[in-house]
């Protein structure tokens, strides 16, 4: 009775194993940090929001500015100098909090916009990839426990991307 089951159980498993599909990795991290199209992102972003950088990195030099001076001449000035000074410190800090967070939330909103176009252009260069080798099946590296290293297509995709 269990060699019959078997012998059935090997019958049927025989076409499936023949038929053995082609898997390949990719490793998007990896990928990402080797783009070279990256560094053209990073320097559209610098350019976009580099007033915006300057004057909140001026805004927190005239704060730490002001602090030093309350530190260093605090003994020396009277109640209502020393009242003037809060409040026009009070006033600075929340204008960079308010400019900081708002100046945080567009930059990383930009730049999820700016790697959503590189992932867009990473996936269509998988996608050729694995039509032109004939994959049947194209897995992130992090989804994998081991891989032949050949089976790694990574380098391919940059590769595919560096040239345009």
């Amino acid at each position: 009775m269990f060699n019959r089951a078997m012998t059935v159980l090997v019958l049927i498993a025989a076409p499936i194993a023949a038929h053995a599909e082609k898997i390949a990795v990719v490793d998007m991290q990896s990928v990402f940090q080797q783009l070279p199209q990256r560094e053209q992102v990073s320097k559209t972003l610098k350019a976009e929001f580099g007033d915006r950088v300057a004057n909140v990195q001026k805004m927190q030099e005239e704060l730490r500015g002001m602090l030093e001076k309350q530190q260093r001449d605090g003994a020396l000035m009277s109640k209502s100098q020393k009242t003037e000074m809060v409040r026009k410190m009070e006033s600075i800090k929340s204008k960079l909090q308010l400019k900081g967070k708002a100046l945080d939330e567009d930059m990383r909103r930009r730049q999820g916009e700016e790697q959503n176009k590189l992932l867009a252009k990473v996936q269509k260069a998988i996608n050729a990839i694995a039509l032109k080798e004939n994959y049947d099946l194209v897995l992130q590296r992090g989804a994998v426990i081991y891989v032949k290293p050949t089976s790694d297509i990574s380098a391919k995709v940059v590769k595919a991307l560096s040239k345009g």
